[in-house]
């Protein structure tokens, strides 16, 4: 794994991560790796749903608000990871979290 990845981009919505060779034994790619990188060195964690199957993160650096999910929940370990960016009405409904700034 990369020691390092780039912080969010101000004009980034959506990371979907991929592995390869599922078959044989999950390959992370880059894009699965960043978000395992975002979610545990550089947001900070406000909530979780479904049984932590969807997490609620905030950036520190600019307030936006994002969620990790594990679309290939029958995938073991859920499968590769989504991190997309949420409005606070979604947040503060699907968390329950009160009084989130967000964008």
């Amino acid at each position: 794994m990369t020691s390092s990845f780039h912080d969010l981009a101000p004009d980034e919505r959506l990371l979907v991560g991929s592995w390869n060779d599922a078959a044989t034994g999950a390959v992370h790619d880059e894009v699965d790796e960043r978000i395992f990188w975002l979610v545990s060195r550089r947001l900070t964690l406000l909530g979780v749903a479904e049984g932590g199957w969807r997490q609620l993160y905030q950036d520190p650096r600019d307030g936006r608000l994002w969620e990790l999910s594990f679309p290939h929940g029958s995938l073991h370990g859920g499968g590769p990871r989504r991190l997309e960016l949420i409005e606070s009405a979604v947040a503060s409904a699907t968390y329950g979290v009160r009084g989130i700034v967000g964008q």
